[in-house]
């Protein structure tokens, strides 16, 4: 499995969401025009968002959608989870059982072993991401994208040297 389309605009409704400058947030409509999408697609995507407690909707004729949280409390692995796009999940290699030519004789298959371990990692980078890092300008004084992902690279990095 692959981030999908879903996940993508997820993500960027998310960050519209987090730099609207309304207190009633912006509306599906809104948020349609903005990224050019449907509006039930806009729909479907706001409803994993608010299910998975990141964007919750303020009453009144000219509410919306703002965040629960603020941004630099909002990972992306949160984002991911909530619109349901992993790269790996038990379910999508339950046909490997152990018994092919790529498995090792063992209780579990290597290559579930394999796609466990690169989950993991790619969580270890979606955990220390926010939506902050995205959304914030050079002088912010919060880390920028760039060096939250050269820090991590080095983390990673080190720990495959030891």
């Amino acid at each position: 499995m692959k981030i999908n389309k879903q996940d993508e605009y997820g993500l960027r409704i998310l960050l519209r969401i987090s730099r609207s400058e309304s207190e009633e947030g912006l509306s599906i409509p809104q948020l349609s025009e903005l990224e050019e999408l449907s509006q039930p697609y806009v729909a479907k995507i706001t409803r994993a968002l608010r299910l998975g407690g990141l964007i919750e909707s303020t009453p009144g004729q000219r509410g919306g959608y703002v965040l629960t949280r603020s941004p630099e409390q909002i990972t992306i692995k949160a984002a991911i989870d909530a619109l349901g796009g992993q790269l790996y999940t038990r379910e999508a290699v339950k046909d490997i059982n152990g018994k092919s030519k790529w498995c090792i004789d063992s209780v579990d298959c290597s290559m579930k072993t394999l796609w466990s371990a690169l989950q993991q990692s790619v969580d270890m980078v979606l955990e220390n991401i926010t939506l902050q890092h995205l959304t914030c300008s050079e002088t912010s004084g919060t880390p920028t994208f760039e060096q939250q992902l050269n820090t991590l690279r080095a983390f990673v990095e080190n720990r495959m040297l030891e």
